[in-house]
């Protein structure tokens, strides 16, 4: 190849290079829609809580099943905050790892490690399996409050629900990658 070949291929991978650095901004709609999903979780966390709340301002007696599916429905709600809380992250860790970081998290950080402190994909992928085993094991223990109890074996599950729900929380507060090689 001349001279001038090289030179003309340069500049053709250099234009190549600078359309491919600008694609990587197509990441804003997800990010865009992360954020606006994650408004909406909310409110509909809320309003789950408060249509729970509205039922139990009504009730004159309380019995068990009633405040089994009281207790169902604030859960309700709280799985849709984790819900929500996950698409944030999501939403966050996609902006500050494909567009830009975020430079008014940078200062306000009082030393880094934060729920929203992403700087790789790994951090990202292990922050948001962090929320959405919280979110399942909140659905968990929702369908637990209204499980029957009626003989051996429905308590033998139930008692195994409860050992692995267990179980999950202590391995996601746990720091199991010390221990793996």
């Amino acid at each position: 190849m001349t001279g001038s070949g090289k030179g003309r291929f340069k500049r053709y991978e250099h234009r190549f290079e600078r359309v491919l650095w600008r694609l990587r901004l197509i990441a804003i709609l997800p990010v865009i829609m992360s954020l606006v999903s994650t408004v909406v979780s909310f409110v509909l966390g809320t309003l789950e809580i408060c249509k729970a709340l509205a039922a139990f301002g009504k009730v004159d007696q309380l019995d068990k099943k009633f405040v089994a599916e009281l207790l169902g429905a604030i859960v309700s709600g709280i799985d849709l905050y984790l819900i929500g809380i996950a698409l944030l992250i999501f939403g966050y860790g996609v902006y500050e790892l494909l567009i830009s970081p975020i430079e008014a998290a940078r200062e306000h950080d009082q030393g880094g490690g934060g729920l929203l402190d992403i700087r790789s994909l790994d951090q990202l992928k292990e922050k948001l399996v962090k929320v959405l085993v919280v979110a399942l094991i909140v659905s968990a223990f929702k369908a637990m409050l209204t499980l029957p109890i009626k003989d051996g074996p429905s308590l033998a599950f139930f008692c195994l629900s409860v050992l692995l729900l267990a179980l999950s929380g202590y391995l996601v507060t746990a720091n199991v990658n010390r221990s793996l090689p």
